[in-house]
């Protein structure tokens, strides 16, 4: 199956680039902003741009749209820029499905959601508090007005192995083997349902591979808040030097309001597909600390 990635150089484009090609399916990966040796440029704000990859010689059967503007408190502070990264990218994304008859996959978040109750399904009423949420809302219903063979894949709290290793788990491991003393000041009222990005693209490589239409939602097997996550942290590669300081979002006063009990409930998938395994923080945090010891 001939599959473009948009955005295959982030967390979960690089794990669907990898994946569906040790699977053997042809891809071609792009990038927009940070490029590597597995990708192409594609500006996907802008079709008709000279310099984008010739998407035309590539003929996607499945398109994957993992580009977005994910950081939250800026996308509350630059919306214009939110809505031209997230929305109008999306709209692109669906004119290429159009013009090739593939099928799209658009990564979404619980962010839609208003964080009153927790383990969302994909039945709950959407209410989002922030840009980002509304964003990702707003293209969400683009796709599913405008197509009829997509995939709409909720996730949240995504970590694993990444070039760049900017994901709060990859991070925060980084960070303490360096052995510095660090503050950390991590909301407790914040949960979320973390999961790996390998596991994302397994995920939807399960669902394609079934030709499955519609939302899906995708979460791993934990149920942690932030200061939680990096006490799961510590416990593989912790240190005495860092200081962990438990507080509300509200003393946190971030710019952009957060779904408190977020995450979501993976069930519709697991029943689709009993024998998929979803991995959780505990196996990739003893995978970085068996790496660490070689």
């Amino acid at each position: 199956m001939r599959t473009l990635i948009l955005g295959a150089s982030g967390l979960v484009g690089g794990n669907c680039l990898h994946y569906f090609k040790a699977q053997g399916w042809a891809c071609l990966g792009t990038h927009f902003s940070f490029e590597t040796d597995h990708t192409v440029f594609y500006n996907t704000l802008d079709p008709t741009d000279p310099t984008n990859a010739n998407i035309d010689d590539f003929q996607p059967e499945v398109i994957i749209h993992c580009g977005a503007l994910t950081w939250v408190d800026y996308c509350e502070e630059h919306p214009d820029e939110s809505y031209q990264k997230t929305v109008v990218s999306t709209h692109n994304a669906s004119e290429l499905a159009l013009k090739y008859n593939a099928h799209l996959v658009y990564l979404s978040t619980d962010y839609v959601f208003d964080g009153k109750r927790g383990f969302y399904t994909e039945l709950d009423t959407v209410n989002p508090l922030s840009v980002y949420g509304k964003h990702k809302l707003d293209a969400e219903n683009h796709v599913r007005t405008h197509l009829s063979n997509y995939l709409i894949c909720r996730i949240t709290n995504v970590y694993g192995d990444e070039i760049r290793g900017k994901n709060f788990i990859a991070r925060l491991s980084e960070n303490m083997q360096k052995g510095d003393a660090m503050e950390l000041k991590l909301p407790v009222d914040q949960y979320a349902t973390p999961v790996n990005a390998h596991d994302v693209a397994r995920a939807i490589f399960s669902l394609l591979n079934e030709r499955k239409n519609g939302i899906y939602h995708f979460a791993g097997t934990d149920y942690l808040n932030r200061v939680q996550l990096a006490q799961r942290v510590f416990t593989y590669v912790g240190h005495e030097q860092v200081s962990l300081i438990a507080v509300t979002s509200q003393q946190l006063t971030q710019p952009a309001e957060r779904p408190l009990l977020g995450g979501m409930s993976a069930a519709k998938f697991n029943q689709e597909f009993p024998h998929f395994r979803w991995s959780n923080v505990d196996d990739y945090l003893q995978k970085i600390k068996n790496k660490n010891k070689q």
